[in-house]
């Protein structure tokens, strides 16, 4: 792998939806030439700002009868009860208590509490008239080391999760793996040995066994490229590595392990649908010229193409593995019919989106809009309307959730008991028009869950930055319905913007 190519893997990965950046970051700059185009253009859809007259009825954007307006969590984020009930230690265990590693040492160990509230949580889903909830299993909760017999107590919590759910006419979505490996496991090699894509397939099976007749959704592995970028890559987040040959091969064994849990949900006879959830970056060149055009594309196999064509047409992107090299440790780790497990067939496509990427002719990146408290978050909406359809055009007319999207805003609990977050407002009501948009163009978009239901702890983070549509208290774990929530609540009973 030349060195110019592993500048331009340090960049991606520092532009990863969930990379750390210093407290206090300042707002990224318009540093793209004004020429610069999309590879597809749009327009923001228009919708009244909060606080000014609601439109007429005709010129409202009604979604599809049925749309499942939803929200989204995972496990270590928000459930705490690190250590109680039999549950393993996961590699965030391990990383968020390794001094320096996160923001003021925050840890999960408590995080939102949710292991022990989430009754209250389920009530004020139904409360925000949710129809849908995305949430994640965690592994070492329900295999302490990884492997062999199913910890009880675990599979019981989420069996009272999804029961609860169903009480309140809340459809679940269940994830199986949203980054917390097992520790065990990480120790055997983690996602650089093969036999752990073996190892997920059953767990996965032993979810399936337990809770596969309650859940009609389930998501296989949450974000792949993060795990590859962030944890391989850059190193903030776990396990921690810096090493680019290891990273694909980890791409790579997540992806099979992907396709390993399809299939053990099919061989099993369970009902319920099936696919992978994969944080997408539309790529777009910084400026005119034949050699962004060029860069963009190779960035693009890197950031989507990657997961995308593995799991859709059952191949890697050549580019991406000419770029790799045929020495590296990805293209000797792919064994024959390893990409027909890959590419086992799927019944849903979850997409996540949160930000843009302009790429140079050198293969450099650029910012060209605002960005969040998350200095990584260029606020584009219409980058939802790409990605969707972009998605639809190259890959068919699969169903298609999206299972995150927001934005951290610097909340503060006032005195009379409110959270004024009307930037998240704006940002949701504008991403939400863009999807709209791509549901008339024709994208078979059945859902839309905001990240996130709760204030959490947000990785490398810690708790510094807050994405909820429901502020938590951290001293007291008391929740209050920030303004989003209800904005939002208004939305899903109107099925409208």
């Amino acid at each position: 792998m030349s060195m110019l190519t592993r500048r331009h893997l340090l960049r991606q990965a520092a532009l990863s939806a969930t990379a750390a950046t210093p407290a206090g970051a300042a707002l990224g700059t318009v540093t793209a030439a004004a020429g610069a185009t999309a590879l597809t253009g749009c327009q923001s859809g228009d919708s009244a700002a909060p606080g000014e007259p609601a439109a007429s009825p005709a010129a409202r954007l009604h979604f599809p009868a049925n749309f499942g307006w939803g929200a989204a969590t995972s496990a270590y984020q928000i459930e705490g009860a690190a250590k109680e009930d039999g549950r393993g230690e996961s590699v965030w265990d391990t990383f968020s208590r390794t001094p320096g590693r996160t923001r003021n040492g925050d840890t999960g160990d408590v995080a939102a509490d949710h292991y022990h509230r989430y009754a209250e949580d389920l009530d004020l889903m139904r409360d925000l008239g949710l129809r849908s909830y995305r949430f994640s299993i965690s592994w070492p909760r329900i295999q302490p080391d990884g492997t062999g017999a199913a910890n009880q107590r675990g599979l019981d919590f989420y069996r009272r999760l999804v029961d609860g759910l169903h009480e309140r006419g809340i459809s679940p979505m269940a994830t199986l793996f949203h980054w917390d490996l097992p520790q065990t496991l990480q120790d055997a090699g983690g996602w650089e040995s093969r036999d752990v894509a073996y190892r997920f397939a059953d767990y996965a099976a032993t979810v399936f066994a337990a809770l596969g007749d309650r859940v009609p959704v389930w998501l296989t592995i949450n974000e792949p490229k993060t795990v590859v970028q962030n944890g391989y890559l850059y190193g903030h987040h776990a396990p921690g590595r810096q090493d680019p040959d290891a990273a694909y091969l980890v791409a790579h064994h997540l992806q099979l392990a992907h396709g390993l849990a399809v299939q053990a949900l099919r061989a099993g006879g369970h009902g319920g649908r099936i696919g992978p959830a994969f944080n997408l970056h539309p790529c777009y060149p910084a400026d005119d010229s034949s050699g962004a055009t060029e860069a963009t594309r190779l960035y693009d196999g890197y950031e989507n193409r990657l997961y995308l064509d593995s799991a859709l047409k059952g191949s890697y992107p050549e580019d991406v593995l000419a770029d790799l090299g045929p020495t590296s440790r990805m293209v000797r780790g792919i064994r024959d019919g390893d990409l027909k497990i890959i590419s086992s067939p799927i019944d849903l496509l979850a997409v996540q989106y949160y930000t843009p990427i302009y790429v140079t002719a050198t293969g450099g990146t650029v910012r060209r809009w605002p960005t969040s408290e998350a200095s990584w978050q260029q606020i584009y909406p219409d980058g939802m309307y790409d990605i969707l359809t972009r998605v639809t055009r190259d890959y068919g007319s699969i169903p298609l959730t999206v299972t995150e999207n927001g934005l951290p805003t610097p909340d503060v609990l006032a005195a009379d008991g409110t959270v004024e977050d009307t930037g998240r407002v704006n940002f949701l009501r504008d991403h939400l028009a863009a999807a709209h948009r791509a549901v008339t163009d024709g994208v078979p978009l059945e859902s839309f869950h905001v990240w996130s239901l709760l204030d959490n702890f947000e990785w490398a983070e810690g708790y510094d930055q807050r994405w909820g549509l429901i502020y938590v208290d951290y001293p007291t774990q008391r929740r209050v319905l920030k303004r989003s929530a209800h904005w939002y609540r208004q939305v899903i009973a109107d099925n409208a913007l």
